[in-house]
């Protein structure tokens, strides 16, 4: 395993890449309200490297590395997320999850363990990660995790630039120009192209007959924006 500074570093720096702020609309994600995480684990380097993976998205993680301290942690205050190592001396893994479900039933749970037989996704958990796991997939997991529950959710501009690129790379799939676009779907030229620049909105009419004009279904734009895609 790589040396825990190196894994700190490398965590802080691979974080820039999925910034999140609070009320911030012009990132790709934001949250109106502070997301909780813990982080539970008998190995404090691990602690330390989940911390500097995800505290710079703007996201408040409480860590726990002493057994003695855990269920103490848990019993402090409501959390969004629950990150578990699913092997901690003196803790029945089944029991634990049981325990999480009666304690912090708002919780997700994702699990990490450095046992690949154990690696099955227990059925409580949103996900199972084994160590030693690459930062960006912790990173991914988490803001999937937290996409899914709606606390997370992409701001206008990056919505704006997604939907934009997915309309041109459909439309250059095709080999339509953007006048054949817009003399197929009666949307002006000008228009089309900030769009596409994700420089203007479009009304949901608008995007029906984008849609018409690519040969899609309206809900086909959006699936991309869906976590996990």
């Amino acid at each position: 395993m790589a040396p825990i500074n190196s894994m700190v570093n490398h965590a802080a720096r691979s974080s820039t890449n999925l910034a999140v702020n609070e009320c911030d609309e012009t990132q790709g994600l934001f949250h109106s309200t502070e997301v909780h995480i813990l982080v539970i684990d008998d190995d404090s380097s691990v602690c330390r490297m989940i911390q500097a993976a995800l505290t710079p998205q703007d996201l408040k993680v409480t860590v726990q590395s002493d057994p003695n301290e855990m269920r103490p942690s848990l019993e402090a205050q409501p959390y969004h997320l629950i990150i578990l190592d699913y092997v901690i001396p003196g803790w029945e893994p089944e029991q634990t999850l049981e325990w999480l479900r009666q304690h912090q039933p708002q919780a997700s749970i994702i699990v990490i363990t450095a046992y690949p037989l154990m690696s099955r996704t227990p059925v409580e958990t949103f996900d199972c990660l084994t160590k030693p796991f690459a930062v960006s997939s912790l990173q991914q997991t988490v803001l999937r995790c937290l996409e899914g529950r709606g606390l997370l959710r992409m701001s206008e501009s990056a919505l704006r630039e997604v939907l934009g690129s997915v309309i041109r790379e459909r439309r250059k799939g095709l080999g339509l120009t953007l006048a054949q676009m817009a003399q197929r779907t009666g949307v002006s030229l000008g228009y089309l192209s900030q769009i596409e620049l994700g420089k203007n909105s479009a009304s949901i009419e608008t995007l029906y007959r984008i849609s018409l004009g690519l040969g899609i279904k309206m809900a086909e734009l959006f699936q991309t924006l869906q976590p996990g895609h």
